[in-house]
């Protein structure tokens, strides 16, 4: 249970990163992302799920 919480404030700390210091930045990404075909937004996602995937097999494999 701790691993997960771990995870979640890793995650809260990165997306409050990127909406404190360029969060122009994240409104232009989100316009660029909304003008993207259904299908690519979903390979995209399906693409950063497998790299979370990846990561998580990779640290318990490691140890950590």
């Amino acid at each position: 249970m701790s691993v997960i919480v771990l995870a979640l404030g890793l995650v809260l700390c990165v997306e409050g990163l990127v909406f404190a210091l360029a969060p122009s930045r994240l409104e232009d990404l989100l316009r660029s992302l909304a003008e993207l075909p259904v299908e690519t937004r979903r390979l995209i996602g399906l693409a950063a799920l497998a790299a979370g995937v990846f990561l998580i097999w990779l640290a318990r494999s490691l140890g950590v």
